[in-house]
């Protein structure tokens, strides 16, 4: 196996987990040492992505383009990320974030839904931004669908494509498989970002570099959507325990998650009932806040509404079907 870069992505997935709380002195001071540690690559944006302080998303503390230009004032010699939504995200957001001087987009679309992407990926290589094609959800297709979708993103201009476990619902068979898959299919890069809903976040990415991954993901403490993702200070004691000479500074990454991170947290990130349910059904993390407050509306379980969700496949932008169902379990009482 090799060495795969590292993105850290607390700044970003992380900003789901605390409401999209972050401020100016937190990017800061996560930015600063994140990079006096060695991490190569550090994703800022709303954990929607540019553009995503919404009232369907949830609304930012403060202006995402405020957070971006801290981290870009900050940053020594990582590269600075940003997450890319095309439908939440515009041409202009894009624009904006590239003139600030972000270095990566990470270009995210339900794993079916590639087509969407061509506009921005062109654009990205228009404006020289290193671009990233994030397949999410990508547990609910076989290979062979994600090989498609990969390839169009790789004519598109994409310099990566990353298999997305969006709902960590994959065991490490599922990742070895799709990242090989586009591995075998690709010419560019491939990478593999995790989520912890049954505890496999570090297990699926080691199995994701088994099969050649270029790039990975991690955040501190495991700070993320549902469960979390691999936590990033974790999975490089174990890449160090493994023998690589990763470049990393592992005691700055483990201070900086004791003494940083961990006291922002509004809650422990655990794999409590409801993030299991979700990762064992199979529906996207970012649901959870939806179904946890439609569960208390119409006092169901909201397990019960994860499971019904992992039936009708749910995807992102279906949250109606979130409150469709409490209702119908309601009914049901």
């Amino acid at each position: 196996m090799k060495f795969p870069r590292l993105t850290d992505t607390t700044l970003r997935d992380g900003s789901h987990a605390v409401s999209h709380r972050f401020t100016p002195e937190q990017i800061r001071i996560v930015v600063h040492k994140l990079d006096e540690a060695g991490i190569p690559v550090i994703e800022v944006s709303h954990g929607a992505g540019l553009h995503g302080s919404t009232i369907q998303q949830g609304f930012s503390a403060y202006p995402e383009f405020e957070l971006l230009a801290e981290a870009l004032n900050t940053v020594k010699q990582a590269k600075i990320a940003s997450l890319f939504v095309p439908g939440i995200g515009t041409s202009i957001e894009l624009k904006q974030a590239a003139e600030m001087g972000i270095d990566v987009i990470r270009i995210a679309v339900h794993c079916t839904e590639a087509d969407i992407s061509q506009q921005h990926f062109e654009l990205a290589k228009q404006l020289s931004l290193e671009a990233v094609g994030f397949l999410m959800m990508a547990h609910t297709q076989p290979p062979s669908v994600l090989v498609k979708q990969a390839k169009l993103m790789e004519s598109y201009g994409a310099d990566c494509v990353y298999v997305v476990d969006s709902a960590g619902s994959m065991l490490p068979s599922d990742a070895e498989e799709r990242v090989q898959a586009l591995k075998d299919a690709l010419s560019i890069e491939v990478g593999f970002h995790a989520h912890n809903n049954l505890g496999l976040a570090i297990g699926n990415t080691i199995a994701a570099m088994k099969a050649g991954a270029d790039q990975i993901d991690g955040t501190l403490r495991g700070l993320g959507a549902g469960a979390g993702n691999a936590p990033t200070e974790v999975l490089v004691a174990v890449l160090k325990k493994m023998g690589f000479d990763t470049g990393l500074n592992l005691s700055i990454l483990m201070d900086l998650a004791e003494d940083v991170i961990a006291p922002m947290l509004p809650y422990p990130i655990v794999i409590d009932r409801d993030n299991l349910s979700s990762g064992y059904a199979g529906v996207y993390n970012s649901f959870l806040l939806h179904v946890r407050h439609a569960a208390e509306k119409f006092g169901v379980n909201a397990s019960d509404i994860v499971e019904e969700l992992g039936k009708r496949q749910a995807i992102a932008g279906q949250e109606d079907w979130i409150l469709d169902v409490a209702v119908k379990l309601a009914e049901r009482k």
